[in-house]
């Protein structure tokens, strides 16, 4: 947090330094709650309304009942954003279940808690955006799909917090991880993509890899600039032996792999990921909440 941050919290614009949470929130004593990341362009968000979709969508998969309409979350969104001193920022939109008593049961909340965070993020730092992040691939391995749906955005992000522990350990930007199977799933906080033999590749969403919002502009925009582009399974190998190798996420926007392992990717920036990202940085800046590419 920063002098900058702002926060939306019970219909008022606070300063983020200001904002507080109960001790008795079952979000923070048991990571009971659903999130959304989102950025803003120029004071517009991008695709507001897919990531509201998917904010519900992740509230009905734990019975967790939002008070707020979309269209109220929508206006709280941009009083937030209005009140950010800068037209360029990000967003974390967070429902909890809400204050109860000690104990799991989501009984003991009787109404939940939605706050909105304005503030800045950087997953990198600017020298490794520019250079290519240099890449790990973790021990941690993603939960498994049948224990929990990669597509609930949930507050409990400790395997992942443990992935990325593993690369600030390694000295490495960034961390990857692999599903039961042994397949590279997607980063701590982002999706992955490689290329091969000018085919772009990222992995499937029924394999555990998380249906990112950005991971499907990437994948419009690949078919815009005709660019073959399809979800296949990736082993280790298929990131060690990788022609290019990108990150993309609301938060990280598109990152160029450099290296993976100590395995130097081909290029980097290769010259799928240079045109893929001109044809973002266009997008978020021209389009803000256009929902239709095409």
């Amino acid at each position: 947090m920063n002098g900058k941050a702002v926060c939306w919290m019970e219909g008022k614009i606070i300063r983020g330094d200001e904002a507080r949470v109960s001790v008795f929130d079952h979000g923070l004593l048991y990571g009971d709650g659903v999130f959304e990341g989102l950025r803003f362009y120029q004071r517009r968000v991008f695709r507001l309304s897919a990531h509201l979709e998917r904010l519900f969508l992740s509230a009905r998969a734990i019975a967790l009942d939002i008070r707020q309409s979309a269209g109220q979350i929508r206006d709280a969104v941009e009083k937030t954003v209005a009140a950010f001193p800068d037209e360029n920022g990000y967003l974390r939109l967070i429902v909890t279940r809400g204050v109860g008593s000690l104990g799991i049961d989501p009984r003991k909340c009787p109404e939940p808690s939605l706050l909105i965070i304005g503030d800045e993020l950087a997953m990198v730092s600017p020298q490794a955006r520019e250079r290519g992040a240099s890449v790990i691939i973790a021990s941690t391995r993603q939960t498994a799909s049948d224990v929990l749906d990669p597509r609930i955005k949930s507050l409990n992000y400790l395997n992942r917090i443990m992935a990325k522990i593993e690369a600030n350990m390694a000295g490495a930007d960034e961390a990857l991880v692999l599903n039961s199977l042994g397949h590279v799933m997607e980063g701590t906080a982002d999706n992955v993509f490689i290329v091969r033999n000018g085919r772009l590749l990222t992995p499937p969403v029924i394999e555990g890899a998380l249906d990112g919002i950005t991971r499907a502009v990437a994948l419009e925009l690949a078919h815009m600039a005709g660019i073959p582009a399809m979800e296949s399974p990736l082993a280790p190998y298929d990131i060690y032996t990788a022609d290019e190798c990108f990150l993309t996420g609301t938060g990280a926007e598109m990152i160029p792999v450099r290296q993976v392992d100590g395995r130097l990717m081909t290029s980097c920036p290769g010259p799928v990921f240079t045109e893929l990202s001109a044809r973002f940085s266009a997008l978020v800046m021209e389009n803000g909440e256009n929902e239709d590419l095409r």
